[in-house]
């Protein structure tokens, strides 16, 4: 599991844990789990110049970039979540 490490813009921290699983996408902080929730279904950049995908629970990768749209991200530790891949050419 990825742990993340961030702040919310009234200073607060949190530490969650992110599941990979739909029914709780996130564990370790009441508030981060429903800033995660509020924003399931929207679409979400997955880095600052895209692929853009729709946030889900099982969607490590999507959960990861809600949180860092949404919050200041300190530290993320643990195995990368799979993101879409980008061909180069």
């Amino acid at each position: 599991m990825l742990t993340v490490t961030g702040a919310f813009d009234d200073g607060a921290t949190y530490t969650v844990q992110i599941t990979g699983r739909t029914d709780r996408p996130v564990i370790g902080s009441y508030r981060a789990a429903a800033l995660v929730e509020l924003h399931m279904g929207e679409n979400v950049a997955l880095s600052p110049t895209g692929p853009m995908e729709t946030a889900a629970g099982d969607n490590e990768a999507s959960v990861l970039a809600v949180l860092r749209q949404y919050t200041a991200v300190i530290e993320e530790t643990g195995p990368v979540p799979k993101a879409a891949r980008v061909i180069e050419r």
